[in-house]
């Protein structure tokens, strides 16, 4: 007789099959889940999974993508890196078989003829570096700058122009650092944009229409606006809300408006005829008799010590006292040239003069200083205008590597415009530093007599002057070192000497004087016009002084009896192709010290690349580390994502068998129990 074993307590038949059903598909399910870790290769299939393992994985599946865009821009940037090395390696060996030439060349012993055909050599290798400074990488033209899609370097007039815009692009490698793939204009093959440097302060004056993002403000720091506080007769504040206002103009209203209030309220009148206005760069106050105002800020504010209308010691406006601090508005270019209070003179013509072309250009016209600009680069000789970094003046940028002779000179044109405008090429300020290129001029100094071992004046003397008297009379000069500072100084030592040999040689003080030229900027010898012979210069004790200050290359102007030298003060773009222009050009003219000048400034050159492929081989280095070690880490965080994600086959494989044995067992005993029933335990 068959009995139920009293271990195993009675239950339904539902409850027993829905618990062997239920044991049946958790198994199933971790059944599947294994097999989709086997399948998948990964053990964590949802962030539900592992909250804390999920997190980390993220982090570094962010690390990981990062760090792909990172290798991606190593890998440009290294391509970008080694055309640059390339094109500036050429450009470099293309300069020292220049200076080659000019070496060779700089020789007593080479005739003209062999100058000339060397001249033709250059002209191949100038249309050479002019391919090389045109090549492109795979960031686009690798010397245009930020401007990559504009060929870098064009043909224009007697040289080449530079096209290019900005400092260059950069691209990140990681560990906040960056490196460039392209270059703009300031390398030694295409040089920087030569300056002329605004010398005179433009001034411009307060408007109702100025911008108050356009001030330095009365701390240098600009203007912000915001509520300031104004006591009238050392009563009670009021609040004045400059906040949103955009003009000076906005400002004015608005403090008028506070006054009038004031007025109308106390019936009183503090304001005179002038009202609120603006004189200078300030805003003023026409305070009426007995009356004074004050202004102060807001806690924190700075708006009224910004706009003038406070310091740091009071500012009291009064019947004798209307005018606030200066604001220093900045010039722009929307500026009206009726505003500008440091112009001195009305606008007229100036003379450009670049790349082998000259134009006049009249700024009679200008109504702005966006149309001073305008009219100036539209004249066609490759120059830009800009406001320089003061805000208070402007510079002509010179664009055009030509030869020195074609070098950038801005001068007068029957006016002062170009002196008002502070954009003069030469001044009596002007540094004798800055001469021939900043060569400056080289004189003859400190030579004692051979016999007395005294300092001797004949053979320190740098030129002589040949008047044109009847009697050919001769006026040396000896330049010394204190008078080489500026032009005002140099013409004050020549003048001294003059007057010296003038009463020496019993000839009246006006006989002969040295001045500025006001057209050519050259210096300028104006003898008697009663004399009847042309003035004449020539050097002394092999002093280049005189070929220097361009009196060796000057000319004779009977009608006015003047002898203007040529400017020595042009401004040039230092390149290597303004010098292998300037070698051609000296290799055509036979001119042997040319020659010279330009094999010294070809070494020059040649170094300045040297130092700057230094410079790209310090940035591919960087990127060839950045690239080790991005890999590093790479493999470094693949194999801790790897560790936190991936699936352990060893283990799942055995847990698949686990469960597919522990599912076998269940099919089993779940059929074993369900072909039973009641009658098989009854005997």
């Amino acid at each position: 007789m068959s009995s139920i074993p009293s271990n195993l307590s009675r239950m339904p038949n539902l409850l027993r099959n829905a618990a062997s059903a239920r044991q049946i598909n958790s198994t199933n399910v971790e059944l599947m889940r294994v097999q989709q870790q086997i399948a998948g290769g990964v053990e964590l299939l949802r962030p539900s999974d592992d909250i804390v393992r999920a997190a980390a994985i993220g982090v570094l599946d962010e690390r990981l993508a990062r760090s792909v865009q990172v290798v991606r821009n190593l890998s440009h940037a290294d391509a970008a890196l080694g055309v640059l090395d390339d094109l500036f390696k050429e450009a470099h060996d293309t300069v020292l078989a220049a200076k080659g030439i000019a070496s060779a060349q700089s020789n007593a012993t080479s005739s003209a003829s062999e100058r000339a055909a060397q001249a033709v050599v250059i002209d191949q290798m100038l249309a050479g570096l002019f391919n090389t400074a045109n090549r492109e990488s795979v960031a686009g033209y690798a010397l245009s700058g930020s401007r990559t899609s504009v060929r870098p370097v064009e043909a224009f007039l007697s040289g080449y122009r530079y096209m290019g815009d900005g400092p260059g692009l950069v691209t990140d490698i990681g560990q906040a650092s960056t490196t460039p793939i392209t270059l703009g204009g300031g390398n030694a093959i295409i040089g920087t944009s030569a300056r002329v440097r605004g010398a005179v302060d433009l001034d411009p004056v307060l408007t109702a229409g100025t911008r108050l993002s356009d001030l330095d403000g009365a701390r240098g720091l600009g203007v912000t606006t915001g509520v300031v506080r104004m006591r009238i007769d050392g009563g009670t504040e009021i609040e004045v809300d400059l906040a949103g206002a955009d003009t000076v103009g906005d400002v004015v209203t608005r403090i008028d408006a506070a006054v009038r209030a004031h007025e109308a309220a106390q019936s009183v009148t503090v304001l005179g005829p002038g009202g609120v206005s603006l004189a200078g760069g300030s805003l003023t106050i026409d305070v009426a008799s007995g009356h004074t105002i004050e202004f102060g800020e807001e806690p924190g504010g700075t708006a009224a010590r910004d706009l003038g209308l406070a310091g740091d010691t009071p500012v009291v406006f009064s019947p004798t006292s209307a005018s606030g601090l200066d604001t220093a508005p900045r010039l722009t270019w929307r500026t009206a040239v009726a505003d500008l209070a440091g112009l001195t003179a009305p606008l007229g013509s100036i003379r450009l003069s670049n790349g082998g072309r000259s134009g006049v250009v009249d700024l009679s016209g200008a109504q702005t200083l966006g149309d001073v600009r305008n009219l100036l680069e539209a004249a066609g000789l490759g120059v830009r205008v800009r406001i320089n970094e003061a805000g208070d003046g402007i510079d002509v940028l010179n664009e055009v590597a030509a030869a020195s002779s074609n070098a950038l000179s801005i001068s007068e044109a029957g006016g002062t415009t170009a002196a008002a405008l502070g954009v003069r090429t030469v001044s009596l300020g002007t540094r004798i530093s800055d001469f021939n290129f900043g060569r400056g001029v080289e004189i003859v100094d400190g030579q004692n007599d051979p016999t007395t071992g005294q300092p001797s004046a004949s053979l320190n003397t740098d030129l002589r002057i040949k008047l044109g008297d009847a009697a050919g009379t001769t006026i040396d000069v000896d330049l010394r070192p204190e008078d080489m500072a500026d032009v005002t100084t140099l013409l004050a030592r020549i003048n001294s000497e003059i007057a010296a040999g003038l009463a020496a040689a019993s000839l009246p003080s006006t006989a002969l004087r040295a001045e500025l030229s006001a057209t050519t900027n050259g210096l300028a010898l104006v003898q008697d016009a009663g004399f009847p012979g042309a003035l004449a210069v020539e050097p002394r004790n092999n002093s280049r002084a005189a070929e220097m200050l361009g009196l060796m290359d000057g000319t004779y102007d009977a009608g006015s009896a003047t002898f203007t030298g040529e400017e020595r003060t042009k401004v040039r773009v230092e390149s290597a192709f303004t010098y292998m222009l300037d070698l051609r050009a000296a290799l055509i003219g036979n001119d042997v010290f040319g020659i010279a000048l330009a094999a010294q400034d070809l070494e020059a050159s040649a170094g300045e690349l040297v130092e700057t492929r230094g410079l790209l081989g310090g940035y591919a280095t960087r990127i060839e580390d950045a690239s080790t070690r991005e890999t590093d880490r790479q493999v470094l965080d693949e194999g801790t994502r790897s560790l936190l994600r991936d699936t352990d086959f060893t283990k799942a494989a055995s847990r698949l068998t686990l469960l597919q044995t522990q599912l076998q067992a269940a099919f089993q005993v779940t059929a074993a129990l369900n072909s039973r029933s009641l009658l098989d335990f009854l005997g």
